[in-house]
Parts: C-alpha cells; structure tokens; sequence
C-alpha cells in the first residue's frame, strides 16, 4: 500500500470538522435570508402569532446565544453525517477484535479503505490468521505428544513383556534342562537388544528434532562419503543375499557444507532401510546427480512398494506402513523420521517415491558457493 496515495482519518476528520462548520454556517445564513424574504413580502404590521413569531426571530437571531446554539446544533448534525462512516468501520473493527479474542474463533475485518483504518484491518486480519495457526500448531503439538507417548508405551512394553516373561519362567525354575534355560535367556537378552535399541532410537530423535546442539559443519564430498557408507553396509548386504550398484550422473566432484557424524547416522538409516525392504529385489542402488545448485543422492531398493496412501507418512516418527509394527520387518518406526529429522537441520530435502518396479529415497542439498 503505496503512502502518497493514503488518505488519513486524521486528515478526514478535519475535513468533516470543516464541513460541517462551513455547512452550519450555510444553514444559519439561509435561514436568516428566508426570515428576512418573509418578513419584506410581508411588511404590513401584523399581531399575527406567525408574523410575531418571525420577527422575535430576527430580532434575536443575531444574538450570541441565539447563534451559539443554532451553531452548534447545526454543527453537530452535520458532523455526524460527515464521520458516520468512519464511526460505522471503528465500530466493526472493535467488533471484530472482540471475536478474535474469543479462543479458537477465526474472524476477518473487511478491507474498505486505503487509510490508517483500512490499514489496521488489514493487520488485524494478519493477526487473526497467525493467531488461528498458532492455535493449530498448539493442537498438533499436542497430538503429537499424545502419538508419541502412545507409540512409547506400546514399542516399549511388547520387548519388555517379553524379557519379564522369559526370565519368569528362568527365576522359578521351570527349565527342564540347562539348555532350555539357555534357550530362554538368549531370546530375553535378544528383546533386551531390541529394546536398547529402540531407546537409542527414540533419544537420537529427540537430540536431533529438538535442535539444541548446533551442527559443526565441514566441506564435505558428498560422492565419496556415501560410497565409503555404501561399502561399510556390505556386510548387512551379503547377509541379505544383496548386492549393490553406484550410478554416478554427474563428473563433478559434489561438495556439500555438512556435519559428517550426523550425516553418517541419516544415511546409515536409509540404507538399513532399504535392505529391510528391498530383499525381494536383491539389489541396492545408489546414484548421484546434480540440478543447478543442488546435490541428489538417491537410495534405491526393487522390494516392495510402498501403499500410495502411506507414502506421504513414512517420515513420521513411529509410522510403519505394515500394521502389525513388527520388529523383525518394521524396526522402531524411528529411524526415516531420524534421517529426515538430521536432513532438515542441513537445509536439506528428503522425498520418497515408490512403484512396483522400486522405491527410491531421494536426498537433496545445497551445494557450498565457490
């Protein structure tokens, strides 16, 4: 909104002051002239009760009070003509300040004018909508910590049940031999390791998601970083009967600024993944390329696919897109929401697509300025 062309109440209330003064003045001159146009067509003396009545009117007409009153009578009507619309829009953006203030309750002031009230309405409206999203996020904020302790509680009790269940049965003697015994110890201490896990898990998501610990970042080469990861997760490969494949789409050396411990952990992530889903497809395939000043890498697997209607919600912490939230499939539901969670902090774009030929997870950064 451009301020030369703003015209302000203030600028408009002297003006209606104005009119309204020169308005008065009008009707008190015209009325003066109409007595006197009366009494000249009619100058005969006359005890009429109109024509006394007239005269004591010119007579006094000229009188201070006479004119004080009229006056101001005259300026207030008129004043009130001139500001009722001003008066009629203050009103309504009163009103709608007291309906935004009720919680919850969305409300928008028209815009009509170009001045400091139209202004104000605008930034009231502004304020309403902020407002209104704020009470959103406030709600989701609170579902999420719901989700969360709910997602906590189950992840956690079914390990634990299991470990209490088995070492039961070890404390009261219920062994028949000391094979079984062992037998049951090493599925308690296997659920112990699940559950390790999934605290490790759920505490690396809150380090990260909470962005208290600032990133100690580098220039990193991005190529070389996730081809020596790729090589580190060879032996989970091979016991996933998997191999691997390294497409490189660009010759140019892809060099990111980054946290390298923390980049490690995301990664580390989307390759566990992809070995956990893709063993159908018996293949891994990483590539790089390059779009204006952009780094790609996509993490690929040919398993299977993922449902559409799950897609957008698999960077949701404990989202599993199988409902069973099976551990030897479905992991702690922590570690997508992990790599996207330490993405983000480097400015970075993580998106996922899926068909029934592959799965690919695709990681954008911003490449360091030369």
């Amino acid at each position: 909104m451009n301020p030369k062309y703003i015209s302000t109440v203030r600028w408009k209330f002297i003006w209606a002051f104005m009119l309204s003064a020169i308005s008065g003045a009008g009707v008190l001159t015209a009325g003066y002239q109409m007595v006197n146009s009366m009494l000249y067509l009619n100058p005969a003396p006359s005890t009429g009760k109109h024509t006394a009545i007239l005269r004591w009117i010119i007579n006094h007409i000229g009188s201070a009070p006479m004119l004080a009153a009229a006056g101001i009578i005259s300026f207030l009507f008129f004043f009130f003509i001139f500001t009722k619309k001003i008066i009629s829009y203050l009103e309504e953006i009163t009103s709608g300040i007291q309906q935004i203030t009720k919680l919850g309750e969305l409300h928008r002031i028209e815009v009509r004018t170009t001045d400091e009230l139209g202004v104000l309405a605008e930034n009231i409206n502004i304020m309403s909508d902020r407002l209104q999203h704020s009470l959103m996020e406030e709600r989701a904020a609170v579902q999420a910590k719901n989700e969360l302790i709910t997602g906590v509680s189950h992840d956690l009790r079914t390990p634990l049940t299991s470990i209490l269940g088995f070492l039961d049965y070890i404390v009261k003697d219920r062994c028949r031999d000391e094979a079984e015994l062992r037998y049951y110890a090493d599925i308690a201490y296997q659920k112990t390791l699940v559950l390790r896990k999934l605290i490790d898990d759920l505490f690396e998501y809150t380090r990260v998601n909470s962005g208290e610990l600032p990133l100690v970042t580098e220039k990193l080469d991005l190529k070389a970083f996730i081809r020596q990861l790729t090589e580190e997760a060879v032996p989970e490969l091979n016991l996933a009967d998997m191999t691997y494949t390294v497409h490189d789409h660009t010759e140019e050396t892809l060099w990111i600024e980054a946290a390298p411990k923390e980049l490690v952990r995301a990664y580390e992530n989307l390759i566990a993944n992809a070995i956990r889903y893709g063993k159908g497809g018996k293949k891994l395939e990483v590539s790089f390329e390059r779009d204006e000043d952009e780094a790609i890498v996509k993490i690929s697997n040919f398993g299977e696919m993922i449902p559409e209607g799950d897609l957008p919600h698999i960077f949701e912490r404990f989202y599993r897109a199988e409902r069973s939230r099976s551990k030897h499939t479905g992991g702690s539901g922590l570690g997508l929401a992990i790599a996207k969670g330490i993405i983000d902090r480097h400015q970075g774009r993580i998106t996922a697509q899926s068909s029934s030929e592959r799965t690919d997870f695709i990681t954008r950064f911003p490449l360091c300025k030369r």
